[in-house]
């Protein structure tokens, strides 16, 4: 009687285990409002650097002829009291909302995260200080502080970002502040200390790195709070000047217009409005998917 041979069954391949970051960007791409957001926010971004090419028209290329013009086939978003073309100067001014949002959260970013992470760690009469001149700043309105800033500079666009950039700075301060708190008493860390590791390596190559998730989620919520803080400061005339096509500056300059040629605030104001919300949109994506509380 023959003998049964047996057939080795063949192994599964092993999968590779799955990083945080893919992990995240897996739970990013499940979030349809998050990519439709992240999508807004890539054509803004497109714009900014591809506008000059595509642009019609000058951005200052006056034609009082044209005044007022309602948005047609020659412009599509119409013309302001100057004879400019509308579409133009929204386009160029995608450059100047995103300059001024990214860098001034870059700035806050950098001083945010330094005195935190020297708060947290350090404690005692350093924390006290710190948290402190924190709690100062934000006890003011953010755009009252901002004003006050703006005014003792002098108003212009670089001043606007450098009052934007510090008033967001106890935000970032704060978090990270909480996060190294919480962080420095892990064994890790207390291992890197047994073994007489130097507390700048250890801040920024152990604590710093596991904090960055919530300050990615924070810092691109915060660069719709910066495009509408600039508008906001535009608007006042504190921020960008003429004849510089910033969207706040630009609102400012077609109030007295809103009866007779609306178009010349609404499509400045939908520039605004859409920015803002892809931004707001990937900030909850972003949220969701860094955020292990909020997985299922």
């Amino acid at each position: 009687m023959s003998e049964a041979v047996t057939q080795p069954v063949p192994e599964a391949p092993e999968e590779k285990a799955a990083g945080p970051w893919r992990e995240a960007w897996t739970g990013f791409r499940k979030s349809k409002a998050a990519l439709f957001g992240a999508a807004i926010v890539l054509m803004f971004v497109l714009l900014a650097f591809v506008g000059p090419l595509i642009a019609p028209e000058g951005i200052n290329e006056q034609d009082m002829s044209k005044r007022l013009m309602a948005p047609g086939a020659e412009h599509w978003f119409g013309t302001d009291d100057f004879g400019r073309d509308i579409f133009s100067r929204v386009i160029h001014g995608a450059r100047i909302s995103l300059w001024v949002g990214f860098f001034s959260v870059i700035g806050s970013v950098i001083v945010g995260s330094l005195l935190g992470i020297i708060a947290g760690y350090y404690g005692r009469w350093v924390d006290t200080i710190i948290s402190r001149l924190f709690d100062i700043m934000l006890a003011f309105p953010s755009i009252l502080l901002a004003i006050a800033i703006v005014s003792v500079l002098g108003p212009s666009l670089q001043n606007a970002l450098i009052a934007i950039a510090v008033i967001n700075v106890p935000n970032f301060g704060r978090l990270i502040r909480s996060r190294v708190l919480s962080i420095k008493q892990d064994e890790y860390i207390t291992a890197a200390k047994g073994i007489g590791m130097r507390d700048s390596r250890i801040l920024f190559s152990h604590i710093l790195p596991n904090s960055m998730a919530p300050v990615i989620v924070q810092g691109t919520l915060a660069v719709a709070t910066a495009i509408l803080e600039a508008a906001a400061l535009g608007f006042l005339g504190l921020g960008a000047q003429a004849p510089a096509p910033e969207w706040g500056k630009m609102l400012s300059d077609a109030r007295n217009y809103l009866r007779d040629a609306p178009w010349t605030m609404i499509f400045p104001g939908l520039a605004i409005m859409l920015t803002v919300l892809g931004f707001n949109l990937m900030g909850d994506g972003l949220r969701d998917a860094l955020d292990p509380k909020m997985k299922n």
